[in-house]
């Protein structure tokens, strides 16, 4: 299962039932759970702590030290959850004396070039499109569809269930729910769409859209349609997220 023209440090701990193909190299201070595949010319550098059930392509670089000038060679790690598909050339740089670590949830699907700078968070369930470039400290909460070529800025959030257009650039925050694109970024509706096919009913669907319907079309400033939507939007706590996410955005949500 490990091939013989792979450099596997001693130091390293590599769990049951792990596949380990040619000219990868596993560096010290690297721990990998049960039943990865790791395909050829695999790099998975020294601070990468890795689950199990992992699908890594070749080329992918873990754990890599982050591109940032403050960063004076801390030990931080670089964690990756279960079940992941993990395409070629997909880079993962570890974290900063800023958050200690990168962390990828479980069960994504990275796609060809993805790129996931210092400190950020990916939660869970989420698909990356080709080409797609994370910068340092953001949040990708769960079950986001990003598509390709997709430029993030530093510190921004993007919302669960949300769908971003491929080529879309921004610098402020995405909130859940919703379809983003255009250039400039903008609003583009909810993700109905998505939003069926993850179980949504009808009622619910409908309750989001019109918590957005307040926040981009009734004229009022952010602090005014949330106090709208806490009065005439039935509370659930999808609802609760979408208010509680807008509160608490530091970058703001795009228009």
């Amino acid at each position: 299962m490990i091939s013989p023209l792979a450099y596997i440090s001693p130091e390293a701990k590599i769990g049951e039932n792990v596949e380990i193909g040619p000219f990868c190299f596993i560096d010290k201070d690297v721990v990998i759970g049960d039943n990865n595949v790791i395909m050829p010319n695999v790099n998975i550098l020294s601070g990468s702590r890795i689950g199990c059930g992992n699908r890594i392509f070749p080329g992918a670089v873990i754990g890599a030290i982050p591109q940032d000038l403050k960063f004076r060679g801390e030990e931080t790690t670089a964690e990756i959850g279960d079940n992941n598909t993990i395409r070629e050339n997909v880079t993962i740089n570890r974290g900063t004396a800023a958050k200690g670590k990168t962390v990828v949830g479980s069960n994504n699907l990275l796609m060809e070039g993805v790129h996931v700078a210092h400190d950020a968070f990916v939660g869970s369930g989420c698909i990356v499109g080709n080409s797609t470039k994370f910068a340092g400290e953001i949040v990708i909460d769960d079950n986001a569809i990003i598509s390709a070529s997709v430029l993030m800025h530093q510190f921004c959030r993007v919302g669960g269930y949300t769908m971003i257009q491929g080529g879309t650039r921004f610098s402020k925050d995405i909130p859940p729910y919703i379809i983003a694109g255009r250039e400039p970024v903008a609003y583009c509706g909810i993700n109905i769409v998505g939003l069926r096919r993850r179980g949504f009913s009808n009622e619910l669907i409908e309750n989001i859209h019109n918590a957005y319907r307040i926040i981009y079309q009734s004229g009022k400033n952010v602090t005014e349609a949330l106090e709208q939507i806490k009065t005439e939007v039935p509370m659930s706590p999808e609802i609760e997220y979408i208010i509680s996410f807008i509160s608490e955005s530091k970058r703001g949500i795009i228009r």
